[in-house]
């Protein structure tokens, strides 16, 4: 059987972060935190660009199409303001809305700020890739990933993606007992 490589997209939205008028931190806060999640070897493929609609698309088209990313994870843009508009090319670029993630992310963001319910990302599927939007925040990712990452690695199974398993320790996936690996 050939094994494919596992590539995970990371895409951090911010017009100041890639102009260079500061630094990305939401980027490497989510490879991070996936790299503590992940026991599965796997290649990160992260893209820092601007708040323009067109560009946000193309770009996750891009990491989905053509680098055949089985998972995204945006940061930036998220917000209310004009600029913010990753959940439009998200929801332009999928197949599919998942909205129970961006309930969640919501509901679990609220119990820390009472701004979350400002915040706009949502989640959904292209072919065999899951898309989420996450708040740019670093304190935030980490929240919103702990509480929606239990379901990832079986949503990523039932669009025909690769088998992610994760580190029991730092976060454990929940899949019925049907779709669980069998033990070597």
């Amino acid at each position: 059987m050939d094994k494919k490589q596992i590539k995970i997209g990371f895409v951090t939205v911010s017009d100041r972060a890639s102009r260079g008028d500061y630094e990305d931190l939401g980027g490497p806060a989510m490879q991070e935190w996936i790299s503590n999640a992940l026991t599965n070897d796997w290649q990160p493929v992260a893209r820092l660009i601007a708040d323009e609609q067109d560009l946000i698309e193309s770009t996750l088209i891009e990491l989905v199409d053509q680098e055949e990313c089985c998972l995204i994870l945006t940061t930036g843009g998220t917000g209310p303001a004009k600029r913010d508009v990753t959940p439009e090319a998200t929801e332009k670029v999928c197949d599919k809305i998942l909205d129970g993630f961006a309930e969640q992310m919501r509901a679990v963001s609220l119990q820390y700020v009472p701004t979350a319910i400002l915040s706009r990302q949502i989640a959904g599927t292209r072919g065999s890739c899951l898309i989420i939007n996450l708040p740019g925040k670093p304190s935030a990712i980490g929240e919103c990933l702990e509480a929606v990452f239990p379901a990832v690695p079986y949503c990523v199974d039932l669009i025909e993606g690769p088998y992610l398993e994760t580190d029991d320790s730092f976060i454990k996936a929940f899949r019925p007992k049907h779709a669980k690996k069998p033990q070597a």
